[in-house]
């Protein structure tokens, strides 16, 4: 693997609403996809979250009509864009063992209902989106879009509750207000990178960590999955710490029966076994991913969520305790 020398981590929040509509959303709230680019974006001030979308009703006037298709277009066109992506490196997920997820009980409950469904990401600079080259190419926005694809009747809405440079401390000062009471189906928490990088005790982020899903499961009603530190060359450069941070992690989830999506070794499959370079997938700074990055990330997650989902619609019953997984 090639090294990239350290860097200072900055914060960057760029995180408006998801850029890709529901199928009839009227077209004027849409947006048109920015081309795929893997330059890091320049440093802006962190931005609120976004708040959660609704999904419109049917057209039925002429201009209604009209809006739906195009909206309709504009689907097709974001769907092209989500594949253009792909074309020169194909996203694969990691082969060998691997557990099933578990359940998402809450998220196929509101699904199967015909409810909204609310999914609050939060996080730090990754889950913001720092290094993609538009907002639309960050993790939340691209798993927006393939779960309003694969859902195409469905109110999905993801918020955007990422901030740079955060880890477990900071974000358990904005837990209640920007996941909690949100009450959301879903909470995806990526946690751990910037702890450390800061060379802080894994053992007590992964006590902040544990107690923060103590208090979303105790407010019920949500769903959650955990995701660990990205492999790259400045994580890896204190690979002790980020080995401890990881298993932490897992054992936090195995506790607490909730998923967690191991993105360090999904990451570490694209280089080691995929021979993708790492510059192909983390941007200068030798932390960050870029927008194949997200992209790849978004798709296993989704995939995941989508097969998690439809195990719970289609009757399987996945015992409470096989939480954490691998994605297959």
């Amino acid at each position: 693997m090639s090294s990239l020398r350290p860097f200072c981590l900055t914060s960057w929040l760029a995180v408006p609403a998801a850029a890709v509509l529901l199928l009839l959303m009227p077209a004027s709230h849409a947006q048109t996809p920015a081309q795929p680019a893997t330059a890091a974006p320049a440093q802006s001030p962190d931005p609120a979250p976004a708040s959660p979308s609704q999904t419109t009703v049917a057209a039925r006037s002429p201009e209604q009509r009209g809006a739906t298709s195009r909206a309709i277009d504009k689907v097709k066109e974001v769907a092209k864009s989500a594949a253009d992506i792909f074309s020169r490196v194909p996203c694969l997920p990691p082969k060998g063992g691997s557990k099933a997820m578990g359940s998402l009980p809450h998220v196929a409950s509101k699904l199967v209902a015909g409810k909204p469904v609310v999914i609050v990401a939060f996080g730090s600079s990754s889950t913001a989106g720092f290094g993609a080259s538009s907002p639309e190419f960050n993790y939340p926005n691209r798993l927006a879009a393939q779960l309003r694809r694969h859902y195409p009747t469905a109110d999905i809405s993801v918020v955007n509750a990422g901030v740079g440079g955060e880890d477990a401390p900071e974000m358990m000062k904005r837990l209640q207000t920007q996941v909690i009471d949100v009450h959301p189906d879903l909470v995806i928490w990526q946690v751990g990178t910037n702890a450390v990088l800061r060379n802080l005790d894994p053992a007590d982020t992964a006590k902040l960590v544990e107690d923060g899903i103590s208090r979303i499961q105790a407010a019920g009603g949500t769903d959650i999955v955990l995701v660990d530190p990205q492999y790259s060359p400045a994580v890896n450069q204190r690979k002790e710490s980020a080995g401890k941070m990881i298993k932490l992690l897992g054992n936090v989830a195995e506790l607490r029966k909730v998923g967690i999506f191991p993105r360090f070794e999904v990451m570490r499959d694209w280089h080691e076994n995929q021979s993708i370079p790492v510059e192909s997938f983390v941007i200068a700074d030798g932390l960050h991913m870029n927008d194949w990055g997200y992209a790849c990330f978004a798709q296993l997650l989704g995939d995941d969520i989508i097969r998690s989902v439809g195990q719970i619609k289609l009757g399987v019953n996945v015992p409470a305790d096989v939480r954490t997984y691998r994605p297959m």
